[in-house]
């Protein structure tokens, strides 16, 4: 017997583990502690209906999630438990909950998410002050919430990656789950179909995982600068770490015990300190990732406001909506760009610097919109991780003014990444029969020429919707142009004092080195 709210009842208080972006049962920190307790437990995941009204939501997000839970209930269930799906509103969810069962408890990890979680988590919290309930939200990947600038992230964050793995706990008292699973069409939603779409669920993380550590890691460092080796030799975790179907810290440290594997084993292996520089390659990507979703918790609107309002609004960038279209079906008569947009669309995935390029072209050369083509952007990416997508934005959009401005010309990135024309072939089939002299710039072939290789510029291809190199210039000119101002150079100043990336506490002015990091992971 328990006294709740001036009210004798007579059932136990219940403890709910709300999964969220941490769809495992390893390393799961809420499940083990709330396993420990006395109280029944109900593990619960809510499929939330307003995110289907943001403009950085997709149904391949949801789908996702959902195929994600399942291999999780699937998981749950061995150790004596049961996933609850819920549709709804988190807190009308948990009111409902609470009336039938009695919360004592609500065990969960920390979410650093868009600005609308950001939110959604403030309104659980105080509903949960107003009820008396306890939520404890506990510490996830290598996000320090509450700090005020980074001179000790990087010291707390490595310290956290070395902490022990947890286990999966027994769960000896479960409330069971008695409604059925969801589809994503129950929602009225249809998610596009994926090509190579990984597989869902923690089991596979970890197979994937171990996978390309012993398989595949060792062309790593060399590989993901391509957008066809990146398949292969990239890591292929990005969609698991969004949804936390494995841990940050389960692949750091993983890594390090291949690492130190092939230290000790280099008879082994062929060519081992290729492998060794790869793996650390992968480790410090790892890093990067982490602080990255740290700039979006420490500042979480990042998806809506630039972080130097000044340099965005001197830029005073305005949607052109046929380029704007053109871009994003991949229509702009730049041959690279265009097959880079169509894979994209097509599987979910595609490798960092193409990322980068992609934000380049639309940043420099058409001149659009950061947020809209940010939307847009996280739309496609199976893998979309706020933090990490919305800091990618704001650099490769010019947009912060503390890293160089970067403009890729698609150009020289095709040629250096699909110097045969491959690849171009294979997403944009119009250019299919172009012999790899002209593949590149296929509107230099004269009218005998596309006729014979049946691509007629401006009829089964089109135009280059801009010059290329004219409009990069241009591009470039203004926006350093932006940041020349007094007021855009000391808010500069603040975004470096409160995201620059430094290992430990600086009182001085940012290297050279330090403003022109430009990463983009997976």
């Amino acid at each position: 017997m328990v006294y709740r709210k001036n009210t004798l009842v007579d059932f136990m208080e219940i403890e709910v583990v709300w999964f969220k972006k941490d769809l495992r049962v390893r390393d799961h920190t809420p499940l083990v502690n709330a396993s420990n307790g006395g109280n029944p437990i109900l593990c619960l995941f809510i499929i939330e209906q307003e995110r289907f009204n943001l403009p950085d939501f997709d149904p391949i997000h949801i789908e996702w999630e959902i195929d994600c839970a399942k291999e999780l209930a699937k998981s749950l269930e061995k150790l004596g438990g049961s996933l609850h799906f819920e549709f709804g509103n988190a807190i009308e969810i948990l009111e409902r909950i609470n009336s039938i069962h009695g919360v004592s408890r609500i065990h969960s990890h920390q979410e650093t998410g868009n600005s609308w979680s950001y939110q959604r988590d403030i309104d659980v919290s105080n509903w949960c002050k107003a009820n008396n309930i306890e939520w404890i939200e506990y510490q996830n990947n290598g996000v320090i919430r509450n700090l005020d600038n980074r001179d000790n992230w990087k010291k707390q964050r490595d310290a956290r990656m070395r902490e022990s793995n947890k286990e999966p706990p027994q769960i000896k008292n479960s409330v069971p789950f008695e409604g059925s699973e969801p589809e994503v069409s129950d929602f009225g939603l249809q998610a596009r179909r994926l090509t190579n779409r990984p597989k869902p669920g923690e089991e596979e993380a970890l197979i994937r995982l171990r996978t390309f550590l012993e398989d595949e890691a060792k062309q790593f460092q060399w590989a993901i600068s391509s957008p066809t080796l990146a398949v292969k030799h990239g890591s292929g975790l990005s969609a698991y770490l969004t949804v936390g179907a494995i841990s940050m810290r389960r692949v750091v440290q993983e890594t390090n015990k291949q690492m130190n594997f092939i230290r000790e084993n280099k008879n082994q292996f062929e060519e081992p300190n290729k492998w060794l520089r790869s793996l650390a390659s992968f480790r410090k990507r790892l890093a990067w990732r982490c602080h990255f979703i740290q700039k979006l918790e420490m500042e979480p609107n990042l998806d809506l406001v630039a972080q130097n309002q000044i340099i965005d609004a001197n830029l005073e960038r305005k949607m052109d909506q046929e380029r704007y279209e053109r871009w994003k079906s991949g229509n702009t008569g730049w041959p690279f760009l265009d097959a880079c947009m169509r894979q994209l669309s097509s599987s979910g995935w595609i490798n960092f610097r193409m990322r980068a390029m992609i934000m380049s072209a639309a940043s420099y050369n058409l001149w659009l919109p950061w947020r809209d083509v940010g939307c847009y952007l996280s739309r496609q990416f199976l893998d979309y991780e706020p933090g990490v997508h919305w800091s990618q934005v704001g650099m490769q959009s010019g947009t912060t003014g503390i890293n160089t401005v970067r403009a890729y010309s698609m150009t020289k990135q095709g040629r250096d990444q699909d110097p045969n024309g491959d690849y171009i072939r294979r997403w944009v089939p119009e250019l299919s029969d172009v012999p790899t002299k002209h593949i590149h710039e296929p509107w230099k072939m004269d009218l005998n020429q596309q006729n014979e290789f049946n691509c007629v510029i401006g009829k089964t291809y089109p135009e280059p919707i801009l010059d290329e190199v004219e409009s990069r210039k241009r591009g470039v000119k203004r926006t350093y142009a932006a940041r020349k101002s007094p007021q855009a150079r000391d808010q500069s100043k603040a975004v470096y004092k409160k995201h620059g990336s430094r290992s430990r506490p600086q009182n001085r002015r940012s290297t050279k080195k330090e403003k022109s990091v430009q990463k983009t992971l997976f």
